[in-house]
């Protein structure tokens, strides 16, 4: 059997996304490993979650520095599934997370985007019954 461990995402700076994400969205710090000059090892997930992780990965060259944000272009990089949509679209409201619409219902979930201070696109979502996404 596979499975995704985890997802690199490239950010401008370690410490300023390890705030966002465990300080305004409420992940767990799994991981802060020092690896030499400028570089760490950083992992963080959804609080409780079990499987896949982001390893926030510090951009350097001017490629990398020019590619935060837009890692999937235009489009929603990343899915973060809830048991309880409305909680947690209200307490990401309350913590001043950026919205880009207002939540849908769709034949699959419940569902919003928001885009994180580093102008990446996520899909909060609560799945309806036989639904895989």
């Amino acid at each position: 059997m596979l499975s995704i461990g985890a997802i690199n995402l490239l950010v401008p700076d370690y410490d300023q996304a390890i705030a966002y994400y465990v300080d305004k969205l409420g992940f767990e710090l799994l991981e802060d490993t020092p690896m030499g000059p400028n570089k760490r090892w950083v992992v963080v997930s959804p609080s409780g979650a079990q499987g896949c992780a982001l390893v926030l990965s510090q951009a350097h060259s001017e490629t990398e520095k020019q590619t935060v944000g837009q890692q999937a272009a235009q489009k929603v990089l990343l899915f973060l599934h809830s048991d309880d949509f409305w909680r947690d679209y209200h307490r990401y409201q309350a913590e001043g997370v950026n919205f880009l619409e207002a939540p849908r219902e769709e034949p699959y979930a419940t569902v919003v985007v928001f885009q994180d201070i580093f102008g990446n696109r996520w899909d909060l979502l609560q799945k309806k019954r036989n639904s895989d996404v």
